[in-house]
């Protein structure tokens, strides 16, 4: 068996990455067209044009490493996505439909934030000066659309989930 170094975990934990941008491309354009809230929606489909560029970024880290860009299933991303299309099933019409899909957007933002921190932190280790510019790139992204997404709720979207006027 091959050692396993850091390289090879920095290597995984990318292609898992990988894969969940990739899906998530997908996800957010249903979300954004289940979203009642046309500022949900707006903040969906503005999320979905920064990850397509967040997938160009990994495919230049990938460049970087001198690996070919490629996902492997990502567990934890699917069982997000699996329990937003729940909440779109369930909740379709009803007051708390966006909060609960908004809550899953959130999800998977704190799954990214989490994953790009640590994909920046290896980077810094190993030296790969570039990778951690493009890594914090994704990663202050991806923080920016949490706030955005937290103050959304906040103002508006858990208001009319309980029928209040916001």
């Amino acid at each position: 068996m091959a050692d396993k170094t850091l390289d090879t975990l920095f290597h995984e934990t990318l292609k898992d990455v990988y894969y969940a941008e990739k899906k998530l491309t997908t996800n957010l354009r249903k979300m954004a067209k289940a979203a009642q809230n046309p500022e949900l929606k707006a903040a969906f489909e503005q999320h979905e044009e920064e990850t397509q560029g967040q997938v160009e970024r990994l495919n230049q880290v990938f460049e970087l490493i001198g690996k070919r860009p490629r996902g492997k299933t990502c567990d934890a991303i699917e069982g997000i996505i699996s329990e937003a299309s729940e909440i779109m099933d369930e909740f379709k019409g009803s007051p708390a439909h966006d909060a609960g899909l908004l809550a899953a957007a959130q999800a998977v933002e704190h799954y990214e934030i989490s994953r790009y921190g640590t994909l920046k932190a290896w980077a810094e280790k190993l030296g790969m000066d570039e990778a951690v510019t493009l890594l914090d790139q994704t990663l202050q992204e991806e923080t920016a659309t949490d706030e955005k997404l937290t103050m959304l709720a906040e103002s508006v979207i858990n208001s009319a989930a309980t029928g209040e006027a916001a």
